[in-house]
């Protein structure tokens, strides 16, 4: 693909820095976001801004959306001013907010149905990896659909893989979720224990973090714990919808994870005390 008209909707902490490396490689982005001062810088670098998605996708060749809840996803697709309202045939639909497989699939089908070919591409790496332009991109959909994209993509993403037919994609993320669950347990027992035996943390972090214990977890969040900086590359109300959803899977296909079952109730009450709209680091605050 060439340089592309692209509509983004959703420009929340990673959507904001996708659109600034679409803009940045000469597309035409139009963004829609609920709250319209949140697009202003990205208006003030070049990008248009529009009042619901069907106008942010009049007109354009694709359309990127990272927006936070399923439900959030039905209406941007469904919805009386959605994109499926002024999609045309031959138009490529991307939903990188992680959902429901089931609802990948609903979308991909309906698409089919208008001559529109749809993707579920969830994403891992947080604010630093769409800053950085480095996420992991989990795609489920058709493969010639993701062969048409792959390089606008790279524009953002470092490890781009096709997962398999629709919904696929939000399968491979609720794997990568449920590492993470687990995986930050053991970060904050980590930081706990150690500060309870008197060491330097950041000591700590320089012989563990590059052993066998590393994880990105590790290595990019415990150095926020240990300066009690809480702010959102991941929130963890978003954290908690996740887990629901790879759960609620799990459920369906017959499958026990205490593992994860045990992060989500620990999450869950973070919440309850006020912690949703922080980054998913403040699970230290449980200990």
């Amino acid at each position: 693909m060439g340089k592309e008209r692209i509509a983004f909707i959703g420009t929340g902490v990673m959507g904001a820095s996708i659109v600034k490396h679409l803009l940045h490689n000469g597309h035409e982005v139009t963004v829609y976001t609920r709250t319209k001062e949140k697009a202003e810088p990205l208006v003030a670098l070049g990008a248009t801004w529009a009042s619901s998605p069907a106008e942010a996708f009049k007109n354009k060749d694709l359309a990127f959306t990272m927006v936070g809840y399923p439900s959030d996803v039905e209406e941007v697709y469904f919805g009386d001013n959605g994109l499926f309202q002024s999609a045309e045939t031959g138009n490529i639909l991307i939903d990188m907010t992680t959902s429901e497989p089931t609802l990948a699939k609903q979308i991909f089908t309906h698409a089919q149905t208008l001559g529109v070919e749809a993707l579920d591409a969830p994403v891992s790496g947080g604010d630093i990896g769409a800053q950085n332009g480095t996420l992991s991109i989990m795609v489920g959909g058709s493969k010639a659909t993701f062969d048409k994209v792959l390089e606008v993509m790279k524009h953002f993403g470092e490890n781009i893989v096709y997962q398999g037919e629709a919904g696929a994609g939000q399968h491979a993320k609720m794997c990568n979720q449920i590492v993470i669950a687990s995986g930050m347990i053991g970060v904050c027992e980590s930081l706990a224990y150690g500060l309870k035996a008197g060491l330097d943390l950041p000591t700590v972090l320089q012989s563990i973090a590059s052993g066998a214990a590393g994880s990105w977890s590790l290595s990019n969040l415990a150095p926020r714990m240990i300066n009690d900086d809480y702010a959102p590359g991941f929130y963890i109300k978003h954290f908690v919808k996740d887990m629901k959803i790879a759960l609620d899977e799990s459920k369906k296909m017959g499958i026990s994870l205490p593992g994860l079952t045990l992060a989500y109730e620990m999450y869950e009450k973070l919440i309850e005390e006020g912690y949703g709209e922080y980054g998913t680091q403040a699970l230290l605050k449980a200990y």
